[in-house]
């Protein structure tokens, strides 16, 4: 194998798929690039067994081959390579050349051989979906799904896919997050997907909003391609909650607040808040929001803020991080909060949103220990 190819369009090919490279494994091969030759160029892979990356950038191919190549030290190689053609080779199955200018490197690499295959997904059926609106709902829903292990379906996104509209939801128990946008895949059959939110994030990063996209299903994955790049993913296997149960519909009390003020008063509560429960008293009443944190070893805090609020009065208690957290996504300058009771859900919307995605965040609350 042999081939040259610019420094930028090296380090852009190391770039997108770095990040499926596991930082630990058993398995030597893991912690390789595979590098093979195509008509255009060279294709990069990588994989950590669950996610798995690829991408096409073009470089001058003067003899076809294939290899895998310490990633690590392919990138850092890169990072420091002069602004010169890169002419890399490989003899044999194991031994590659890098030159740049003055500079001359020799890496072992393992064969290509031992590389894992990519899952079997078949894309000649495949949906057909605008990236614009994937990376919308994955920027603000992904978020909210749960970090911890004891309950494994909560650590994915749900993506529901029906053929007049697709959304997405994830939650951890305590917070959750929802949006729908309107799309029109009139042959594509109704399905529930259950995503990582690491493959998300990949999927986020490496495809540009003006493309689209190619989705295909395999027995328990999932590939998404565009002409040059190509991620797939494990699914998360098992129903995901019913969460339309716990999505309050007789919410009567709502407060209009200032996404940046409110943001703010809570930041500065936050400094003050227990470490564990983040917990924050929230006092409604026309005209005001009254904020107060009383934490024993640490001391107490208390601010307001003018809000233009509907219904009785009331305290609530919320965990201020997550809080915080779900204003970070909110794309509007105002958010409309819902209340029935200090015990019962809270939701957050944006207000006076003109787009034709609809966003529902919701928050369970703290008991206020007076």
């Amino acid at each position: 194998m042999r081939f040259t190819i610019s420094r930028e369009k090296l380090q852009e090919g190391l770039a997108a798929v770095a990040s499926a490279v596991p930082s630990k494994t058993t398995l030597p091969v893991l912690a390789n690039l595979l590098v093979q030759t195509t008509e255009k160029g060279i294709r990069i892979s990588g994989t950590d067994l669950d996610i798995a990356v690829s991408t096409e950038v073009t470089a001058d191919v003067e003899a076809a081959g294939a290899i895998t190549i310490p990633a690590r030290k392919l990138s850092e190689i890169a990072r420091e390579l002069p602004p010169a053609p890169v002419k890399i080779s490989a003899a044999g199955d194991q031994r590659i050349t890098l030159e740049c200018g003055r500079s001359k490197f020799k890496l072992l690499g393992l064969p290509k051989s031992e590389f894992p295959s990519f899952p079997a997904v078949k894309f000649e059926k495949a949906l057909r979906i605008p990236s614009g609106d994937l990376q919308k709902l994955i920027s603000h829903t992904a978020f909210a799904a749960s970090t911890e292990e004891s309950r494994p379906i909560l650590n994915g996104v749900l993506w529901e896919l029906r053929p007049e509209h697709m959304r997405m939801v994830a939650t951890n128990g305590h917070r959750l997050a929802k949006m729908d946008v309107p799309v029109k895949m009139a042959s594509a059959p109704s399905s529930d997907l259950i995503i990582p939110p690491k493959a998300l994030e990949q999927i986020r990063r490496l495809f540009p909003a003006e493309e689209e996209l190619e989705v295909a299903q395999g027995e328990n994955h999932l590939g998404f391609r565009s002409p040059f790049t190509a991620v797939y993913t494990r699914l998360i296997e098992g129903p995901y909650p019913s969460y339309d149960q716990v999505i309050p519909r007789d919410n009567d009390k709502y407060a209009i607040i200032d996404k940046v003020a409110f943001t703010g008063a809570l930041k500065r509560m936050s400094v003050v808040a227990s470490d564990q429960t983040h917990r924050i008293r929230l006092s409604f009443n026309s005209g005001m929001l009254k904020f107060s944190v009383s934490t024993p070893d640490l001391g107490e805090a208390q601010d307001e803020l003018p809000v233009r609020y509907n219904g009785d009065p009331l305290d609530i208690g919320f965990n201020a991080a997550y809080l915080l957290e779900i204003l970070r996504y909110m794309p509007t300058e105002e958010i409309r909060l819902t209340f029935k009771a200090p015990e019962r859900a809270a939701t957050i919307e944006p207000e006076g949103w003109s787009d034709s995605a609809k966003y529902l965040c919701l928050l369970m609350p703290l008991r206020l220990v007076d």
